[in-house]
């Protein structure tokens, strides 16, 4: 049977990324993003990436863009019942898989897949620990994908970081106790340049701002 491939999409490196290696993997067989948003603020959650943003990307792959609002704040619960509707409905439009930019988290993976279980949608996960994600970092940066952190931890990074490249210079200034993809979460990303995107994604950086423990940076377009 041949795949019909949805993506989730955070809009950050590693999502970029697991889109560059399907297509390598799987020519033509992606057919759509998924991306879950705050539907109080209309950003995507975690990253607070601004709905316009989101969409750019899903332009620059030329791929249509499904996206799930989730109530603020929401429960386990909610997010559960919301999510496995939205499921029934790609299994009911064809789709076979759904992939994951997941990188060595067991926890998270297995969530997913006992989620998954039984749904008409096989989870796939084409970037899990194929490589030290310090050389997956690297070869990302070499491949000519660029990101700006939009929201950082600071009790795990310093929050001078948020705002900043994902390039070569940041992979540098990394303190040794941080993952280099920000796997732990110490740091979510917005991608806007790199071979997955059709044209590069012009954004500038606004205000750095506190919010709920963490330090975000809110992109606009340029």
């Amino acid at each position: 049977m041949s795949k019909k491939i949805l993506l989730s999409w955070s809009t950050g490196k590693d999502s970029a990324w697991m889109l560059h290696r399907l297509r390598q993997q799987h020519p033509g067989a992606i057919a759509g993003l998924l991306t879950t948003t705050n539907e109080a603020f209309d950003r995507v959650a975690m990253h607070a990436v601004r709905r316009e943003l989101l969409q750019a990307q899903a332009d620059a792959t030329a791929l249509p863009l499904h996206v799930v609002p989730l109530p603020w704040p929401c429960s386990n619960e909610q997010y559960e019942a919301i999510m496995k509707t939205a499921v029934d409905g790609f299994v009911k439009d064809g789709f076979t898989h759904v992939a994951f930019g997941d990188l060595f988290l067991e926890d998270v993976r297995r969530y997913r897949e006992e989620r998954l279980a039984g749904s008409g949608l096989e989870p796939l996960f084409p970037i899990w620990k194929t490589q030290s994600t310090a050389a997956l970092a690297q070869e990302m940066v070499a491949a000519g994908l660029r990101a700006t952190l939009t929201c950082v931890n600071p009790k795990q990074l310093d929050r001078a970081f948020a705002g900043r490249t994902f390039d070569a210079d940041l992979l540098r200034d990394l303190p040794v106790t941080v993952d280099p993809c920000g796997e732990n979460g110490e740091f979510h990303s917005f991608a806007h340049t790199g071979p997955m995107f059709n044209h590069p994604i012009a954004v500038r950086v606004d205000q750095i701002v506190d919010r709920d423990g963490f330090v975000f940076a809110d992109l606009l377009p340029a």
